[in-house]
Parts: structure tokens; sequence; C-alpha cells
């Protein structure tokens, strides 16, 4: 089973102050495995506040020493990393195997940005007159609210925490109802590694409550957020009209482009791996995928059958390499999609529809035969499903991958030197991994362009949006 969540606030653990919970469900069997606190307005107040005071502390706090602390919690992040690994499967539905990584890379963030925030160099600007200086110094944004998304609880909201108290911020953080658990064991850790009372706040409860109430609060200079486009937009809008910094990490729609010249076996194997990974819930999943008229078929069959091995099941099992998604909501998004699609003229290559009749599975899915007008094409299925499209020439293939307003991620496989060089050129997007699948690795950047967000949270870019350049000139007395 997994464990009732409350908030935590100023250094405690407590629930609401209104009582209220929300259930905690497991998506593999339906069942309530624990209770959520629902924070309301009076706990929102007492985290602004104990956030305000945390800052003042630990905006003076030496990077040395807040680095230290940084190393502690990911040392505890490793040490607890199976029991939190159970935590994670259990209410997100993943395999085990995929939430031992999710936090094995989790804690390698943290380590990252421990080191990086020791780092955040100022600089000496040579003056034009004698007995002059000139100094740019960085210093922390202030109060950051953080928004994180269900899908990745533990590495989407690490990437936002560890890099703003590296750079000496504080925190609060409005973690996921769906999947509260681990988050909140994300958080215990850096508690438990030493962080002072009001430098991290967790708190959860109703999302458009929650998020209305922070991002115009005078508290709150930074806002953080991951999750779709729709909502981004609303909450960009949101922080622009309170002149609040904002990092928008948002949905996508990634294009793998499969050249004829491409290792087959290998691009089949890696794609597939990628797209049903998560159940095909993940930002940068790749979803259209555009195959070169010479090889579409013989793709197209090695991708089934790498769909087809895969064993829908409880994340517990050892045996099991996909796992439910996250609700029913999910399940009645995959069924609109592709019913859309069929009925404008799609075809199954495999999949399809729901699997069983417990727990919210999905079988892996495979359409082609795709009309131009099928909503999948358009919007993001967040889901197991992938759409397979011919194509003939290079500019074919980057019309399509560019066509779309979203620019997170692409994909593409090719042994020629020249087409690896002209599609690093020519994709509009900000992640782009060429013949194999090297993204969100916590020393390189991870963020998107156009309707896919602004801003980076990983590598030295992720400090960026944590601090501020203030520059002091000063003449000898």
């Amino acid at each position: 089973m997994a464990q009732d969540v409350l908030l935590h606030i100023d250094g405690k653990w407590r629930p609401a102050f209104s009582g209220r919970t929300i259930d905690i469900i497991n998506p593999a069997t339906e069942e309530v495995i624990g209770k959520l606190s629902r924070a309301g307005i009076g706990d929102l107040d007492a985290a602004l506040e104990a956030a305000a005071k945390g800052f003042a502390i630990w905006r003076k706090t030496s990077a040395f020493e807040r680095s230290k602390i940084l190393r502690k919690a990911a040392e505890l992040l490793r040490d607890r990393l199976e029991s939190i690994s159970v935590l994670l499967t259990q209410e997100q539905g993943k395999p085990l195997a995929e939430a031992r990584i999710e936090l094995g890379i989790s804690a390698d963030v943290v380590d990252w940005f421990a080191e990086e925030g020791r780092r955040a160099y100022g600089r000496v600007i040579p003056a034009r007159s004698p007995g002059i200086t000139q100094l740019s110094v960085r210093e922390p944004v202030g109060v950051v609210a953080g928004f994180t998304p269900w899908n990745f609880p533990v590495s989407q909201a690490v990437r936002k925490i560890s890099a703003a108290l590296a750079a000496g911020c504080s925190f609060i953080l409005k973690g996921p109802e769906e999947t509260p658990a681990s988050c909140a064991e994300l958080v215990r850790a850096f508690i438990d590694a030493g962080l002072p009372d009001g430098v991290l706040q967790l708190v959860f409860g109703v999302p458009a409550e929650i998020s209305e109430y922070l991002i115009p609060h005078p508290v709150v200079r930074k806002i953080s957020f991951t999750g779709s486009t729709a909502v981004g937009k609303h909450l960009a809008a949101m922080a622009g009209a309170n002149m609040k910094r904002a990092t928008m990490e948002l949905g996508g729609h990634a294009p793998a482009i499969v050249f004829a010249d491409a290792d087959l076996d290998a691009a089949a194997r890696i794609l597939a791996g990628a797209k049903f990974r998560n159940a095909g819930q993940v930002c940068v999943s790749p979803t259209r995928f555009l195959i070169q008229n010479e090889v579409f078929d013989p793709f197209v069959q090695r991708f089934v059958r790498a769909a087809e091995a895969l064993k829908l099941g409880n994340g517990l099992d050892p045996a099991t390499s996909m796992g439910p998604v996250a609700n029913q909501r999910r399940i009645a998004a995959m069924e609109h999609f592709v019913a859309d699609a069929v009925q404008k003229g799609a075809r199954i290559a495999t999949g399809g529809k729901r699997h069983g009749n417990k727990g919210y599975f999905f079988e892996p899915t495979v359409l082609t035969d795709l009309p131009a007008d099928a909503a999948v094409l358009h919007e993001e299925p967040f889901g197991p499903l992938a759409l397979m499209l011919p194509f003939a020439t290079f500019a074919d293939a980057i019309a399509e991958a560019n066509r779309l307003p979203y620019g997170l991620a692409a994909y593409a496989y090719t042994h020629s030197a020249a087409t690896v060089t002209a599609l690093g050129a020519e994709i509009e997007s900000g992640m782009i991994s060429i013949n194999h699948h090297g993204l969100a690795l916590p020393e390189t950047p991870f963020g998107g362009v156009k309707d896919s967000g602004y801003g980076s949270e990983g590598g030295a870019e992720g400090m960026e949006p944590y601090l501020v350049t203030k520059f002091i000139t000063q003449a000898g007395l």
C-alpha cells in the first residue's frame, strides 16, 4: 500500500487546516491506496509566509554550505531509492525498473546542481576611468512557485527544486495530486538533509485554485511550470500580467524521422522503447514517425513486432514492460483519437483498444494510412499511440516535422553525415537526438521552442532562470 500524504510547511509535515483530503488511486488496480491533504487559502498563506522567512535565511547561506546540503539530499535519495520506487510505481503505474531509473537520475540531478551552484560566478568589467570598479554579480531571484506533473513526479520536481535551491531561492512546490507520495519523499530527502525551516514547502489541492493564488502573490518572484501547452499559456499570461519570471516546459508532438539509409533494427528498437516508456506519457515521446518510402513497410513491421512483444501489467510485476495510463481520462482520450483516425480512414496495425477490465491499461498502438485531418496528428496524444507517416524527400520530412506549433523534441536516424548536419540546422525543436536517445541528462539543457515553452531545466542553462544580475559600480573614496 502507498501512504497518506501530508503538506510540508515551515519545517513541519501536517494536514490541511480544513482537514480535507483527496483519494490516491492505483491506476493498475483502480483501488484507493491513500489520502492526500488538500490545501486551502490558509495553508497557502502559511506556505508563503514560511517561504519569505526561508528565503531570508537561505540567500545568506554560502553556496558552499548549500552545496553540502544538496549533496546530502542526493545521498538520501539513493539510500531510499527502492522504497520510493515502489511508491512511485503504485501511484503512477510505470514498471518498477522505470521508477528506479527515474529515482537514480533524480539523485544525479541534485548532485549536478549542487556543484553548479558553487560556480554561479559574476564578473569584473574593465572600467573606462581609473579608480572605478565595475561588478556584475548574480543573486537569487527570490521565492519560487513550482508546478509539477504526475508523469514523472520525482524527476520533474527535482529539476526545479535543485536549481532553485542551488541558486539560493526558497521554494513552494505544488506537487501532482495523482502521484503525491513519491514527490513528498523527494521533499523529505531535502528536509532530512538539513534544509532550514521555510526553504522548501510542499502543497497539494485544486491546481487552478493554487496557481491563481500563488502566481499573483507579491511574495512569489518566479514560477516554473511543467504541463500542457493550454495550461502553460494561461499561467504564463498570469505571470506576465504580474511581472513574474516564468519557465515553461510544455507539450510536444515529437517527430521521429527514419531515412532509407538508417539501421532499421536499431531505429525500431530504440524508438519503440522510447515511445512506450511510461505508456507514452512523456512530453518528449516520439509520436509522428516519418519513414522514408523505400523502408516504410519493413520499418513498420519491425516496430509492430516490438510493440506486440511488450507485456502489459502491474508495474510491480517484474515481467511487466508497460504499465497503465494514469487515469480514466487518458483511456477516454486514447479511444477518441483511435476512433477518430479509423473513422477517417486510418488502419490499426496493432493495438487500438483498452486492455482488460481492471486498471487503466491501453494496448501499445500503431496507426498507418493516417489522413491529414486525423485529430491525433494535430493534438498531443500523451499515450501509447505511434503514428506512421511515409515521406519521399528530405524537404518533405522537414516540412512535416516543423508543421505543428510544438517544438520540444525531435529524433532522426540516418548514416549520412550531410543529413545529420542538415537536420540539426533545419528542425525547429529545443532538443534533437540523432541515431540514439540522449535527452534529459542532468548536464544537458532541457526545454522547447514555439508552443512547447521557453527556458531550460538542465545543464548550466538550468541555473539561469533562478538568478538575477546586479550591476555595481563604485569609485574609490
